[in-house]
C-alpha cells in the first residue's frame, strides 16, 4: 500500500546519539539494529558542548598587580584549550569503539562524526540526512535513582522532525510492538510509518487505545485496516483509564519489547500545567520507545 505523504527520507541513515554515559552500549545496539531492518547505513555521533570561559573583566590590577592579572588570564586562556583537546581526544576514543561494537552488531557501514553542540541544535542541522535518531532515556546528568529524563531529550524531542526512538539501559531482541492510538493526525501518523516502513516489518503488533467502548477513537477501523493490508496482523488492546496508566499497564501485560507514541501532543502551556503522556511514558515505561512529531 503506498501512503504518497510520507515526509520522512528513505536514504536517510540511522544516527546514534551518544555521551559519555552508561547509556551507550544499549544507544549502539539498537541503532545497529534499527540500521539492519532499515537497510541503511550508520551514524556514531558525539557532540562536544563546551560552555566557553569567558576572562573576567574585573580590574584586579590594584589588588595582584597587572603583569600578575595578565599571566592568570593567559593560565585560563591555555587551561580551556587543553580541555578542549582532551574532549576531543575522548569524544574521538568513544567513537572508534562505539564504531566497532556497532559494526559486530550488524550495523551497516558504521560512521564516526564528532560535532560542537548545543546537542539539539547539532542534530536539527544534521536532520536532512537521517532517516532515525536513536538516543538514550538518561544521559550523562541524569540521576537514574530519581526516574528523571535525561536535560537534553525533551529539548531533542521537540525540536527534530524525524523520527527518535529513545532507549533505555540495556539492550533486549524486539519480537512485539505496540502502538500507542488516540485517533489524532500524530497518531494516524505513526500508523502509517509502521505500515510503509520495514523496520518493525514481521513483528507482532497490537494497537493500544484508552477509551471505555462508548467513545472510541476516530479512525480506528482505518487504522487497523492500514495495518492488515501492510501485512501485520494487529491486536486491538483497550482499556478504560488515563492514557499514561493504559500504555503502562499493557506494555507490561503484553511484555512489549517497543512502543510506538506521537511525540509531545500538547502545548507547551499546557504540557507546564498539566504535564505530558510523552513524560511520563518515557518515565515509567522500560522498552524503547519510537517518536513521531
Amino acid at each position: 500500500m503506498k501512503h504518497t505523504h510520507y515526509e520522512i527520507p528513505t536514504d536517510g541513515k540511522v544516527m546514534a546519539c551518544l555521551d559519555v554515559s552508561d547509556s551507550n552500549p544499549a544507544v549502539i545496539d539498537y541503532a545497529a539494529w534499527a540500521s539492519k531492518r532499515l537497510s541503511t547505513a550508520m551514524i556514531c555521533l558525539h557532540v562536544l558542548n563546551h560552555k566557553t570561559t569567558r576572562p573576567t573583566e574585573t580590574d584586579y590590577s590594584g589588588s595582584i598587580g597587572v603583569d600578575a592579572g595578565s599571566h592568570l588570564l593567559d593560565e585560563l586562556v591555555e587551561l580551556e584549550a587543553r580541555q578542549n583537546r582532551i574532549a576531543m581526544q575522548q569524544g574521538s576514543a568513544l567513537l572508534k569503539l562505539a564504531c566497532e561494537r556497532a559494526s559486530a552488531a550488524g550495523g551497516l557501514d558504521p560512521r564516526a562524526l564528532q560535532r560542537h553542540g548545543p546537542l539539539f541544535q547539532a542534530l536539527v542541522e544534521l536532520e536532512d540526512q537521517v532517516r532515525l535518531f536513536v538516543l538514550g532515556k538518561r544521559g550523562e546528568s541524569a540521576d537514574v535513582n530519581t526516574g528523571h529524563l535525561g536535560a537534553n531529550l525533551e529539548r531533542v524531542v521537540r525540536s527534530v522532525h524525524r523520527p527518535t526512538l529513545v532507549t533505555p539501559r540495556e539492550y533486549r531482541d524486539i519480537q512485539r510492538f505496540g502502538i500507542a492510538f488516540d485517533g489524532s493526525p500524530t497518531t494516524r501518523k505513526c500508523v502509517n510509518m509502521v505500515a510503509m516502513s520495514p523496520l518493525l516489518e514481521g513483528l507482532d503488533c497490537h494497537l493500544i487505545v484508552a477509551a471505555d467502548p462508548s467513545r472510541m477513537p476516530p479512525g480506528l477501523d482505518w487504522a487497523m485496516d492500514t495495518l492488515r493490508e501492510a501485512g501485520f496482523e494487529p491486536t486491538l488492546q483497550r482499556e478504560s483509564d488515563h492514557a499514561e496508566q493504559v500504555i503502562a499497564t499493557l506494555v507490561e501485560r503484553l511484555e512489549l519489547d517497543l512502543l510506538v507514541m506521537g511525540a509531545y501532543g500538547h502545548s507547551r502551556i499546557r504540557h507546564l500545567i498539566v504535564g505530558s503522556t510523552t513524560t511520563a511514558v518515557l518515565r515509567h515505561c522500560n522498552i524503547p520507545i519510537l517518536l513521531l512529531r
